[in-house]
């Protein structure tokens, strides 16, 4: 099975432009990959073309042997822009072999281990700013179903937090927590934004509240500190979403530094590598729960793994979305008390409709995190994702 054609995508998402990659093939099977990489979305699209001319020739069944070619010629190796490009490309490839064997692509993996996987929501808060509204949203989000709610509730700080920062966090967090009692965990994201005393702070204000996790706490950079942090508080530590390929997970594992770890299939290397990381997680007793916010086509990879793996915790689940996204993605799963059905079709389970791609081209989206706009992360006529 050989290359016929490689095409890109930017398609606007509002917050940020979703990076698609399809590659054709002279038997007459396609394959969707993504490679959505917040605010560098021209530089992964050129980096995924430049992937191509490895392409070219080979058979593209074989799809580890291409995959340890295109990671060792980059000589460069690991970052965001090839790991990414490269992610996209390897989903592609599997989304082809499922469909040239009709086959879904956890059965390449070893099959199944469950059918729905639980999930938690990401972007139930859209557009909230007081503890009120926050504790409006997070009722609804219930009602929808999920049972763990995720958000960051810092605004803009940045290194450090005063006191009046933290009892504004908290009591965002207090609200929440009152509103969705024991019907919901909470967890609580950081974005990198602390240097280690405010994330030891923060953590151990935490304890009272009993949350399942305090996301990315720490700046990134620095995993002794992770290690530190971990063993300082009683408050669950997640990280790994700024982490590329099983082997910068191997430190996580030897020094400690989480008890939850979330690559993302974006970025990391694709379906395999995150596969071999959950392997590694698997034998240290770490939970695995990926990073997930990005855009249909990697929604679809990520069900793909939680169908096969053991130690597959939670789904990271945009609660709501941009209204075209039903009109860019054909997606077959299904949201069923708090859990996603793992699709049974051939491939990855999704199809993209390139016109409708073609109807929200590219639009500049500079980066919330850190500027106290993070709510602003959906359209007002959002709507509700499955």
């Amino acid at each position: 099975m050989k290359l016929t054609s490689l095409k890109t995508y930017l398609c606007d998402a509002y917050r940020t432009n979703w990076c698609f990659v399809k590659i054709e093939t002279d038997s007459g099977h396609y394959g969707w990959g993504e490679a959505t990489l917040e605010y560098r979305e021209h530089t992964v699209i050129q980096a995924v073309q430049e992937l191509e001319r490895g392409l070219r020739g080979r058979d593209l069944e074989n799809i580890e042997a291409w995959w340890q070619d295109a990671y060792r010629d980059a000589y460069w190796r690991g970052g965001p822009v090839l790991m990414s490009a490269l992610s996209a490309v390897e989903m592609a490839l599997w989304d082809i072999k499922g469909k040239s064997l009709g086959v879904p692509v956890y059965q390449l993996l070893g099959g199944k281990v469950r059918d729905a996987v639980p999930c938690y929501a990401n972007g139930w808060f859209a557009n909230a700013k007081t503890p009120d509204e926050f504790a409006a949203c997070a009722k609804k989000a219930v009602a929808i179903g999920y049972k763990a709610l995720k958000w960051d509730p810092f605004g803009a700080v940045f290194r450090t937090i005063s006191a009046q920062g933290l009892r504004d966090a908290l009591a965002v967090v207090d609200a929440v927590k009152s509103a969705v009692g024991t019907s919901a965990e909470l967890l609580i994201e950081g974005h990198g934004r602390f240097e280690l005393p405010a994330a030891r702070r923060i953590a151990r204000a935490l304890e009272d509240y009993d949350v399942q996790w305090f996301e990315e706490p720490l700046i990134p950079g620095n995993l002794q500190n992770y290690a530190r942090l971990r063993h300082e508080t009683r408050t669950p530590i997640s990280m790994g979403e700024r982490l590329y390929t099983r082997w910068d997970f191997r430190e996580v594992f030897e020094r400690g530094c989480a008890d939850f770890i979330q690559p993302d299939v974006s970025h990391a290397g694709g379906i395999w590598e995150l596969r071999k990381i959950a392997a590694m997680a698997e034998v240290a007793q770490v939970a695995f729960c990926p990073h997930n916010p990005s855009g249909p086509i990697a929604n679809a990879a990520t069900l793909q793994l939680a169908a096969c793996t053991p130690n597959f915790l939670y789904l990271e689940t945009m609660a709501t979305d941009v209204p075209w996204r039903s009109e860019v993605a054909r997606e077959t799963c299904k949201l069923v008390n708090g859990e996603m059905t793992i699709p049974n079709a051939p491939g990855l389970g999704i199809e993209i409709n390139e016109e409708a791609l073609a109807a929200h081209p590219y639009q500049v989206h500079e980066l919330r995190h850190y500027t106290g706009a993070l709510t602003a992360i959906r359209p007002p006529d959002a709507t509700t994702t499955f």
